[in-house]
């Protein structure tokens, strides 16, 4: 039977927590940008208000090393063009 490493537990564990946490956020990213786009679809008031959200979701993720930044640049710059 093979051993068990500590430290390999312990990656399993941490790398867990990583990934729910990264989940959460892909997810805040999507329903942040299907809310902006809806909006902006239906011509609504709050849309450049969803669309800030939306950014501000992003740029975060970023920060954090959740998405590339050019991906963010990429989804932001799209859904700056639908606006106009």
């Amino acid at each position: 039977m093979a051993q068990r490493l500590k430290s390999g537990k312990k990656r399993v564990r941490s790398s867990e927590k990583r990934r729910v946490r990264n989940l959460k956020t892909k997810n805040a990213i999507k329903k942040a940008l299907k809310a902006a786009q809806k909006s902006i679809k239906a011509k609504a008031l709050e849309a450049k208000e969803l669309v800030k959200k939306a950014v501000s979701v992003l740029d975060r993720a970023v920060e954090r090393g959740i998405i590339h930044k050019n991906k963010a640049a990429r989804k932001k710059s799209r859904l700056q063009k639908k606006r106009k």
